[in-house]
């Protein structure tokens, strides 16, 4: 399933929560997983672009117009 999806410009959006991911490493970073690097893959063969949300970025916004923000420019350039 997808957690939001654009069929007519293939785009789909998953807002990854900690699950999605690794420990972070000794520099804090945190990659995803191979179920969610799976996932992606998978869509990307089928011809979809992906746009990831991680937990960790969207919970930084104080505010929905903030969230919403970021969605805008995070899709913008996959609808041209």
């Amino acid at each position: 399933s997808l957690d939001l999806a654009l069929p007519s410009s293939r785009v789909a959006v998953e807002v990854d929560g900690p699950s999605h991911f690794l420990l972070p490493d000794g520099r804090g970073v945190r990659k995803p997983n191979g179920p969610t690097l799976l996932k992606r893959r998978l869509l990307a063969a089928a011809g979809w672009r992906v746009i990831s949300v991680p937990f960790y970025e969207w919970d930084g916004f104080a505010t929905a117009n903030g969230q919403q923000t970021y969605l805008e420019r995070a899709v913008a350039p996959l609808l041209g």
